[in-house]
C-alpha cells in the first residue's frame, strides 16, 4: 500500500480496562499488557498494524496523563509530541476532538483513521486494502465511514450496524441504523437477516468533515484557540487543554457523532476482527481447546472442565477439576473465579466493592 503524507492515524489508548480485571489494573490497563504472550502489548500491536499504512510521524496516541509514560516506554520511536495525554477522562469524542484539532492545523487536507487499541485484526493485507479504499473515499467525500465486519455468531456484547443502500464503491453502504449491545435474541435476528455488521469501533473521515461534525455536538471548548488565521504553539495548545479539557462532556464517538450525523457510511470489510475488551469477548473470539476451554498463555491441568477461560501468571500452575462456564484469572495479588456469562456486570460490581473494602492496589 502506498503511504501518503495526508494519511493520519489516532489510536485510542486511554481506557482503564476494568472489564478485564484483575489482569488489567488501573495502574497498568490492558492496552499496555502483553496479554496473549506474543511479545508485544495491545498498544504495540495496534501501532505495528498502522505504521505499515501511515507515516510514523502521522500516528497519534490518545491516552491519560497517568498512562503517558507507558506509551513512551513501549513506543520509543514515536515522536514525543504525538502522545496526546489528557488531564481527565472524558470518553472518546473529546479525545478525537483534540486529535482532529491538532491534525487539522498540521494538514488541513488530511484523511484520518481512528481505532481502539484493544482489538485483534486478522488478515493484514485485507485490512490494509480496506483502509486504502476508505481513505480514497473520504478524500473525495465529506462523510464518516464506520468499518464493519460480517458477524460470525449472535454476540450480544458487540455493537451492530445495519446496512442501507449501496453507496457506489463495492462493499460500501449508507448506514441504516446503529444498535449497541442488543439482547441475544435480537442479535440472532440481526445475524440471520444478513443486513447487519459488527461495529469494529474503527472509523474514518477527512479532517475537515470530522472537525465540522465535532463542532455540532461538542460545546465550544476549542473555539478560543481554533479561529481562522490564528497561530498557536504546541506549548500553548497543551496548556489550554490542561485548563479546559474538563469542560468537555463525557461522550463517545458512537453516540456523539456516528449516530447523530447524516452522511455516515459503513464498509463491509474483509479482514477478521475480535474485540479484546472483556473476558467473554476474548473467549468467544479465540480458538477453543479440549472441552471448548480457552487457555491464555498459561500452564494448566484440566479434568472434566468445559467452556472456561483461564489466564494465569508466568510460573504458576492451575489444576482444575469439574469446572464449567467460568473465568479463572490470576494476576499479582488477586485471583478471580467468576461465571463467564454475565461477567462484565459482575466484574464492575466486584471492582467497586474491592476498592471500598480493601486497598486500592487490588484495583
Amino acid at each position: 500500500m502506498e503511504i501518503s503524507e495526508k494519511h493520519f492515524c489516532v489510536i485510542l489508548a486511554g481506557g482503564k480496562g476494568r472489564r478485564l480485571w484483575p489482569c488489567s489494573r488501573e495502574q497498568k490497563p490492558k492496552q499496555f499488557i502483553d496479554f496473549f504472550g506474543t511479545g508485544r502489548t495491545q498498544l504495540q500491536q495496534a501501532y505495528d498494524r498502522m505504521v505499515r499504512i501511515v507515516p510514523r510521524e502521522n500516528i497519534y496516541i490518545s491516552t491519560q496523563v497517568e498512562y503517558s509514560h507507558w506509551v513512551t516506554d513501549q513506543l520509543p520511536e514515536l515522536p514525543a509530541d504525538n502522545v496526546l495525554a489528557e488531564p481527565v477522562a472524558r470518553n472518546t469524542a473529546p479525545s478525537v476532538a483534540w486529535a482532529a484539532f491538532r491534525i487539522s492545523h498540521i494538514c488541513p487536507n488530511a484523511q484520518i483513521i481512528i481505532l481502539p487499541s484493544d482489538q485483534a485484526v486478522f488478515g493484514d493485507e485485507a485490512f490494509e486494502r480496506n483502509v486504502k479504499e476508505c481513505f480514497d473515499f473520504v478524500e473525495q467525500n465529506d462523510c464518516l465511514i464506520a468499518m464493519g465486519v460480517k458477524p460470525t455468531r449472535p454476540e450480544p456484547g458487540y455493537g451492530y450496524i445495519q446496512m442501507g443502500d449501496p453507496a457506489g464503491p463495492e462493499d460500501l453502504y449508507k448506514v441504516q441504523s446503529f444498535t449497541e449491545k442488543p439482547e441475544r435474541d435480537f442479535a440472532r435476528l440481526f445475524v440471520e437477516s444478513g443486513e447487519f455488521l459488527w461495529n469494529t469501533g474503527i472509523f474514518m473521515s477527512n479532517v475537515k468533515n470530522l472537525v465540522l461534525s465535532l463542532r455540532k455536538i461538542l460545546p465550544v471548548v476549542l473555539r478560543l484557540i481554533d479561529q481562522e488565521g490564528m497561530s498557536i504553539s504546541l506549548e500553548q495548545e497543551c496548556e489550554y487543554i490542561r485548563e479546559n479539557f474538563s469542560k468537555f462532556p463525557n461522550l463517545s464517538i458512537d453516540n456523539g457523532i456516528l449516530e447523530k450525523s447524516q452522511n455516515v457510511y459503513v464498509m463491509k470489510c474483509s479482514f477478521g476482527w475480535a474485540d479484546l475488551g472483556t473476558w467473554h469477548s476474548i473467549y468467544e473470539g479465540m480458538q477453543k481447546g479440549d472441552g471448548d476451554n480457552v487457555v491464555i498463555d498459561s500452564e494448566v491441568m484440566l479434568e472434566d472442565c468445559r467452556d472456561n477461560i483461564i489466564k494465569m501468571p508466568k510460573g504458576h500452575l492451575a489444576v482444575i477439576n469439574g469446572l464449567e462456564g467460568y473465568i479463572v484469572a490470576e494476576s499479582g495479588d488477586v485471583l478471580l473465579i467468576c461465571r463467564k456469562g454475565d461477567s462484565s456486570a459482575l466484574i464492575r460490581k466486584y471492582v467497586n466493592e474491592v476498592s471500598l473494602k480493601y486497598k486500592e492496589e487490588f484495583v
